[in-house]
């Protein structure tokens, strides 16, 4: 392998960066769906030739893509393999969860990519697709209790083959979506974004050549680790437990338990799940490439100065239980794997906040309401509107909570409600803060929020929720109090209703003028809520973040002589 200078490594570092980050770019700018051109809800990276493991990533997207689209190149280096056939300007396209990690609605593209007719790397593509079929309209079915209720599943297949676009392909995609234009629209700017990758390393490989970029491919990785070791070292040995809970699996309402023990010896870390749940019948499971990656997300959090990279993985051991849920097999359903992945990481921070408090938050608000309304215009034409929804983030050492965030599994945004009423036929009556929903703290969490939306066709619509946090709030740490619950409401002509399960409902009928509410958790606590300022708490009341009555029964009295 070459030997690659200090100052080149880092200038090779941006520009391999920058090509993800471009790629990301390039399908936000072009996409058709909100969950994509707004929330950013996809990512791009660069990812090994052999291994499959991730090289780089794209800054903007999901973190939560750089475990499971290793696992996504991998299937299709297998598949590749088996077929005996890899052709420069191949592109393979797939959504199969069980392989390629998360759910059913982000759809798969990786492209080899070759140099002097020797493969390179591979780049990869993911988006969050408006609606891939299945019961559902948007693909979060809270009632699945197999994958074929979720949406179409689509296995490894060759979309382009050594250039040539394969119609048939896309015409099977097309007729298996409620939204074939939405999801035209996205699969060419997934494309386009390949297209851009492949120019962008033509240019880098051009300017400093084959064996010097693959020479600081590879330092990357190992710098990666090399830092990891260092952060771990750094830390006591040990080993702390932590557990929390699912509401349920949407079908048997039981709580679900998970659970982790975190062990640290030297360098190395181990984060094992034994005891968590079993497989469900119900869509809370996720794959095992979807829990690797999850654990990753977690580390990459509790090391925020970490590359982005397979090499942050390597002294870590992550085991997972066969026959949990957190490894199900085809064709279990995996549909509502967010809810999952945050509890994960909720107890793996609860698991490192006893070995270094200082590094971690409190729980966040812990669920992302994925909530689907769908119904036909006055015309006929169909319309779905999906979202997910904020909440408060957890205290830290350092400060209180984020108020109304997005959910520490990403960097993707909440779609604002201009384009979500320009594109759909609903009203927002409110999009508010929730005054007591933050964990009390020294440092309080943040704030959730309120969300009232109204139908505006006269046709109705159905609604389908899938969220957790309905049973078990977001905890706080060291000391500090746990948030309010989600709540989840729904009006009919006699009121309003709360689904019998909590948290997951479907076939929510609303006529013109009805509406559905959701009220957010808050961020837990960290730190004793007697170690607050006084001060502090009266600043939360005026502002109306607290009200007096929980004011005094989470802090006391002494704050009313400061708001004199």
């Amino acid at each position: 392998m070459t030997e690659i200078d200090p100052i080149t490594l880092a200038v090779l570092t941006g520009r391999m960066e920058q090509i993800a980050d471009e790629m990301d770019a390039t399908l936000f700018r072009s996409a058709f769906n909100p969950i994509i051109a707004e929330a950013h809800d996809a990512s791009h990276g660069l990812y090994h030739a052999e291994t499959g493991d991730t090289l780089v990533q794209g800054k903007s997207g999901l973190p939560i893509f750089v475990g499971v689209m290793a696992f996504a190149v991998k299937a299709v280096i297998e598949k590749a393999a088996e077929r005996g056939e890899l052709n420069d300007g191949d592109v393979w396209i797939f959504n199969d969860a069980h392989i390629g990690g998360t759910h059913l609605s982000d759809m798969r593209l990786v492209r080899p990519y070759f140099r002097d007719g020797k493969l390179f790397c591979y780049l990869a593509s993911v988006g969050h697709w408006h609606d891939v079929g299945g019961n559902v309209p948007g693909n979060y079915n809270p009632a699945a209790t197999e994958a074929f209720q979720e949406a179409f599943v689509l296995p490894p297949v060759r979309l382009v083959r050594a250039g040539e676009v394969q119609p048939d392909i896309i015409d099977i995609i097309m007729r298996n979506t409620r939204l074939p234009q939405s999801a035209t629209g996205d699969l060419n700017g997934q494309m386009n974004a390949l297209d851009l990758g492949v120019r962008r390393l033509d240019s880098v490989l051009d300017e400093y050549g084959a064996e010097t970029v693959a020479a600081a491919l590879d330092a990357m990785g190992r710098r990666a680790e090399t830092l990891m070791r260092a952060e771990l070292s750094a830390l006591p040995d040990g080993r702390w437990e932590a557990g929390d809970f699912l509401d349920n699996d949407g079908i048997t309402d039981t709580p679900l338990p998970i659970r982790v023990a975190l062990e640290i010896k030297g360098d190395r870390m181990v984060l094992d799940f034994e005891g968590t749940a079993p497989v469900t019948q119900g869509p809370v499971n996720i794959a095992l490439p979807t829990a690797v990656a999850t654990a990753y997300v977690a580390i990459k959090h509790i090391f925020p100065s970490l590359p982005a990279n397979a090499g942050v993985m390597r002294p870590i051991e992550v085991r997972i239980p066969e026959g949990s849920l957190l490894a199900a097999e085809f064709p279990k359903p995996t549909g509502g794997y967010t809810e999952t992945i945050l509890r994960m990481i909720d107890v793996i921070f609860a698991a490192a906040a006893q070995a270094a408090p200082e590094r971690v938050v409190a729980n966040a608000y812990g669920t992302i309401n994925a909530l689907s309304i769908a119904g036909r215009r006055s015309d006929g034409s169909p319309w779905v509107m999906f979202s997910f929804y904020g909440g408060g983030h957890g205290g830290s050492s350092d400060s209180d909570g984020l108020n109304h965030g997005n959910a520490p599994i990403s960097t993707a945004t909440i779609p604002p409600l201009e384009i979500l009423e320009a594109a759909y036929p609903v009203m927002f009556r409110q999009w508010a803060l929730r005054p007591d929903s933050a964990g009390a703290g020294r440092h309080r969490g943040g704030l959730g929020a309120i969300y009232e939306i109204e139908v505006l066709e006269e046709n109705g619509a159905e609604a389908f929720l899938f969220g957790e946090r309905g049973r078990f709030a977001p905890k706080g740490v060291a000391g500090g109090g746990d948030a309010a619950l989600n709540v989840f409401s729904f009006e009919q002509a006699d009121g309003w209703h709360h689904p019998p399960l909590a948290s997951k409902m479907r076939g929510i009928r609303l006529d013109g003028g009805h509406s559905v509410r959701l009220e957010t958790p808050g961020g837990g606590g960290y730190g004793p809520a007697s170690e607050r300022p006084p001060e502090a708490v009266a600043r939360d009341v005026a502002a109306g973040y607290l009200s007096a009555e929980a004011a005094t029964a989470s802090y006391g009295a002494g704050w009313k002589e400061v708001a004199r």
